[in-house]
């Protein structure tokens, strides 16, 4: 100890002192460090001028409706062609690979249509309510929105993503082996107000539902269902559903298949028994190994898939990475995720990232130190009813290879050691 530390000796300080000096120490050497180079004119090359500081920028005027930068262009939806017969009846895939959060955006949203998109003038458009009812009633767009609203997030799947998947890995995307789904605000009236303005009568115990494209896709929905959670909304993510998502109106039928949520909705008929109609006999059934058909399974099982890395996503190189990716139920809340990296063998619990909701996308994350080798990443999700997402093995001994639709299977990356990412499926 020197002759000042002898007279002077350093005062104790807390943690919290502590923190608040090393702040202080660093943020003035900073400061420091920045204030001589700009003064002499000097080139800080931690903090180059941007371009976009030399001339004044584009303004908010000459685009009215705000657009993605160019440099996102490739942020887009795809499509696989040989999957439909014709572009009218086609399907289109999120990226989910360059989204963050749970909230998809309007027009990143996968499509899935039978005849093509519809352009109909809300003025025009009317919802018709009949069947078992006491009121048969026909509404405007006007008269639906006069009722009290309400706004839920949730997702919406198609059944068959994931279908390519059942014999084998078919596609090298995470983009096109999981991105039929997408996660919404939704406004619009709950169905059990209408039904009840309606009057519908005890004995109907099923509804129609019919949309207003060339198709005419319709499905047969048990009553109970519509008066859970069902809702006939008109607003997506808090503006008008585009086009393509059922404008001017639409069902959202919660934690169930994409096909029952019909769009661009003109009419609800109810009676005693399912219509078996086109889209619950010939389609939306799943062969099972004995040549059996199951059919009205609606509700989207519990499932998950890593975001990144993937195919889309490789490592960049080694140490530490964040692995994230998506978890969702059609019977509730995503109670827990576990992540493998070794395909299985050893399972560690991720984080839940908030807001964790009823039917909805959920986002996880794990921390991981990657040291170049060889890796089978899985993810595997539990709702709140306590089911486990399965095995792709254990889901085919129960519905055998036929099946297109509900593969809720865990799916594996291979991460190769030069970083880059396969879709394989291990047994």
């Amino acid at each position: 100890m020197n002759h000042d530390e002898q007279h002077n000796p350093p005062k104790k300080i807390g943690r919290l002192g502590f923190l608040a000096k090393g702040a202080t120490t660093i943020a003035g050497a900073a400061l420091a460090s920045a204030v001589p180079a700009a003064a002499a004119g000097e080139t800080n090359p931690f903090a180059p001028r941007s371009p976009g500081m030399d001339e004044l920028g584009e303004t908010v005027i000459a685009h009215p409706y705000g657009m993605p930068i160019k440099y996102e262009a490739s942020v887009i939806r795809r499509n696989v062609p040989f999957l439909t017969a014709t572009e009218e009846s086609s399907v289109s895939f999120t990226p989910l690979q360059d989204l963050d959060g749970i909230i998809t955006p309007n027009g990143l949203c996968f499509v899935r249509d039978h005849g093509g998109t519809p352009i109909i003038d809300p003025a025009e458009h009317r919802l018709m309510i009949d069947g078992l009812v006491d009121r048969p009633l026909v509404f405007t767009m006007d008269e639906l929105k006069r009722y009290p609203s309400e706004s839920h997030i949730h997702f919406t799947e198609c059944p068959a993503n994931g279908g390519m998947e059942w014999r084998g890995a078919q596609l090298q995307s995470l983009q096109f082996t999981h991105g039929m789904v997408h996660c919404c605000e939704w406004t619009g009236v709950k169905l059990s107000v209408l039904m009840k303005e309606a009057g519908v009568k005890p004995q109907a115990k099923w509804m129609l539902a019919e949309g207003a494209d060339a198709a005419a896709m319709t499905r047969s929905i048990p009553v109970w269902k519509a008066l859970d959670d069902v809702m006939v909304v008109w607003s997506q993510n808090g503006e008008r559903l585009r086009a393509s998502n059922g404008y001017p109106v639409r069902l959202i039928v919660p934690g169930w298949q994409g096909n029952v949520n019909v769009k661009w909705l003109r009419r609800l008929k109810f009676g005693e028994e399912p219509w078996m109609t086109r889209e619950e006999t010939s389609k939306y059934t799943d062969l099972l190994a004995d040549g059996k058909a199951r059919q009205f399974a609606w509700i989207i099982e519990t499932k998950s898939v890593i975001t990144s890395p993937c195919p889309e996503n490789p490592m960049k190189g080694k140490g530490f990475t964040e692995v994230t990716g998506l978890a969702w139920s059609g019977r509730g809340k995503i109670t827990r995720v576990d992540v493998s990296t070794d395909g299985g063998i050893n399972w560690h619990p991720a984080k839940l990232q908030e807001p964790v909701l009823s039917k909805c996308l959920t986002r996880f994350r794990f921390p991981w130190e990657w040291h170049g080798t060889s890796a089978l990443l899985q993810s595997r999700a539990v709702d709140e009813t306590g089911y486990v997402q399965p095995t792709l093995t254990q889901l085919r001994a129960v519905r055998g290879t036929n099946a297109i639709y509900n593969d809720n299977a865990i799916q594996t990356w291979h991460v190769n050691p030069d970083g880059k990412v396969d879709n394989v499926q291990v047994s």
